[in-house]
């Protein structure tokens, strides 16, 4: 299969309105994770009419069409896209804004879908390949690890594949530029929490009781002091704090029994994340004890970091370096601190995962913001990048 250019693809009108069609019907009726059925609906029905065979259910919500292509050939491939959208309420003021209050298309996901189903709809209709594709709609990327419970609930053991893909939109980035590394690409993304407990008391007499915040206070000015004292300077990594709870509102001279404090730590490299979860639980135990008062901690790992291979990345290149050309294409990006759950994937299989420009105007907007909409001029590029990935992995 020749190279397919992106402009090959944008001159067929009829098939890029279709598409843009559904993109902003899926971004008007948001579905967060795990409830994405009315999406999996449209997703289902439209492999199904292509003649691609589905399977529903992984995941609850996910999909999986599975497209063997003309000609010889045993090597399979995945190709993933996520659905779901984010509790946040839109104000864009597009005519296909969210019908539904307080969810909204934020991230882009429609339009991940749409680029999925755009590929699957070409190389359908003209299956000059060898060997068989499984296209993976996955629920529930936004925080509850979707990719992880289609894996549990058999993803690879039904739809083995030799490699699989991801790609995102790159928010604020000049339009179909594509960026991507070998290995460590995003970040693990792990939460963390402590709670210093102490005996609260009067805020007249600290004497009599045991200041959980005192505590509480020299553990946020110091956690931060982990990152330059036992990460090492060529490894990247932050711990940041996102919640403190403690106290009543209407009761400032009560001092509160407990204080709770919440974060994120994100690292690149499984040691850095072994670091970060013994060293916050240190320092948290030993402030307690040198305050007087108890610490209760937790690390909660949540995604992994997202390690692109070598060979499947250089795959990822040279496909997006047929769609777009080389100069619009960055195979040595600075990786992102961001994280996502396609991670779970890559421990599992061989892959790579790359960011394609969403377009970097004045009215550009970033992901998981109010604002935010998903360009349908980059679901030509997106199509494109697939078809080429086919045509390299597959080649007859």
């Amino acid at each position: 299969m020749s190279p397919i250019n992106v402009e090959t693809i944008a001159r067929d009108a009829d098939f890029i309105q279709r598409l843009t069609d559904i993109r902003r019907d899926i971004h008007a009726h948001p579905e967060t994770a795990f409830e994405e059925k009315r999406t999996s609906d449209i997703v289902a029905a439209f492999l199904e009419n292509l003649g691609i065979e589905i399977h529903r259910g992984l995941g609850g919500t996910g999909v999986v069409g599975t497209l063997k292509g003309n000609r010889e050939g045993t090597r399979t491939i995945g190709l993933r896209a996520d659905m779901d959208a984010l509790f946040i309420e839109e104000q864009t003021g597009l005519p296909y804004a969210s019908t539904v209050a307080g969810k909204m298309h934020a991230c882009g996901h429609d339009g991940h879908t749409t680029m999925l189903l755009g590929a699957a709809e070409k190389l359908a209709k003209n299956p000059d390949f060898a060997g068989t594709i499984h296209f993976i709609f996955q629920p529930a990327e936004e925080g509850l690890g979707g990719a992880r419970v289609m894996i549990n609930d058999g993803l690879f053991d039904l739809f083995p594949c030799d490699a699989v893909y991801g790609v995102h939109n790159g928010p604020k980035e000049p339009l179909g530029v594509v960026k991507t590394c070998v290995g460590a690409m995003m970040s693990a993304g792990d939460t963390w929490q402590v709670s210093f407990e102490g005996t609260g008391g009067h805020g007249a007499m600290p004497d009599k009781s045991t200041d959980p915040t005192i505590a509480a206070g020299n553990f946020i000015a110091t956690v931060g002091n982990i990152i330059s004292r036992n990460v090492p300077s060529s490894e990247r990594a932050v711990i940041s704090v996102g919640h403190i709870n403690g106290g009543a509102f209407d009761s400032p001279n009560i001092i509160p029994s407990s204080v709770m404090i919440r974060g994120t730590a994100r690292s690149f490299s499984p040691e850095v994340r072994d670091t970060l979860e013994k060293r916050i639980g240190e320092l948290a135990h030993g402030t307690a004890s040198a305050h007087g008062v108890e610490a209760h901690y937790k690390f909660i790992r949540r995604y992994p970091p997202l390690v692109n291979t070598q060979r499947e990345t250089e795959v990822a290149v040279q496909a997006a370096t047929g769609s777009v050309g080389a100069e619009h294409v960055d195979g040595n990006a600075t990786p992102l601190g961001g994280s996502e759950d396609f991670s779970f994937m890559l421990e599992k299989v061989p892959g790579a995962y790359v960011m394609i420009g969403n377009g970097d105007g004045t009215d550009a907007h970033f992901v998981h913001t109010p604002k935010f909409d998903f360009n349908d001029d980059l679901i030509a590029h997106g199509v494109a990048y697939w078809m080429n990935i086919v045509g390299i992995e597959l080649a007859a």
